[in-house]
């Protein structure tokens, strides 16, 4: 898939609790085509302290707006920065970047798609897609406490929301890989983005059910085009890019303890 270096302009930053921030671009020309699971290359200006790029998943893509929506955590410098941009400030990105999930043969497929923390971004444009084919998904998101869920509307518009906080604020409580659903429903596939703990998790729970399941990976991607290999990650066919062979990857493919 071709690649774009675009110079977005910010439709809308908005703050979603204390950690996250909702980037809503544009452009004048039609926005490239994406897929669920693909992400960009976000350029940090007017920071001393950040000289590469942050590499953010596609969390939604409007195409009756000519919108990409981005979903970013505000952990340091850079992803500070990115959510402080304000209406009418543009934003260099280079995208889209990677592979995508795998879509179902048939809408008749039962799709699980599970999120932990910022991996529930590229989860909605998924559920969008999969909604769009007939299939209708359901998400399965987890969190440490109750204010560290956001979108949950959003996510409700595209499937059935069930949820997991470790402290027991809303939902189950525990992690997604312990909710009742897993144990009394079954499902074709699964798709998961969050931390690696717990895809691994999720990686082990799907192989012993027999449930065909992606993860998609969360390494340093510094470069996303796979030149800087700081983003490496061991599989069964030898060392791979995760910025360019991933971020979406079949279990089979890892070398994870399954």
């Amino acid at each position: 898939m071709k690649k774009y270096v675009l110079d977005l302009k910010v439709v809308s930053c908005e703050h979603l609790g204390d950690r996250y921030a909702l980037l809503r671009l544009t452009a004048d020309e039609v926005l490239p085509e994406m897929l669920p699971g693909q992400f960009a290359e976000l350029r940090v200006d007017g920071s001393p302290d950040t000289f590469l790029r942050r590499p953010i998943s596609i969390h939604y893509v409007d195409r009756a707006l000519n919108e990409v929506w981005f979903l970013v955590a505000m952990v340091g410098e850079g992803t500070s920065r990115l959510g402080s941009l304000r209406r009418g400030d543009f934003l260099n990105c280079i995208m889209p970047l990677g592979n995508g999930f795998s879509l179902p043969d048939s809408p008749q497929e039962r799709v699980l798609l599970i999120g932990g923390g910022v991996g529930v971004a590229p989860l909605l444009f998924l559920g969008a897609q999969l909604r769009q084919m007939g299939c209708e998904p359901t998400f399965l998101l987890g969190a440490r406490k109750a204010s560290d869920l956001v979108e949950l509307d959003l996510f409700r518009s595209q499937g059935r929301v069930l949820l997991t906080t470790e402290d027991g604020s809303v939902g189950e409580k525990g992690f997604v890989t312990g909710h009742s659903v897993l144990a009394s429903e079954k499902f074709d596939r699964i798709c998961t983005c969050g931390p690696k703990p717990m895809m691994m998790a999720v990686a082990k729970m799907a192989a012993a059910r027999g449930i065909a399941c992606e993860v998609s990976l969360e390494n340093m991607m510094a470069c996303g085009l796979g030149a800087c290999l700081c983003c490496v990650e061991p599989t069964k066919k030898g060392n791979i890019c995760v910025c360019k062979e991933g971020p979406v990857l079949n279990i089979n493919q890892l070398l994870w303890p399954i």
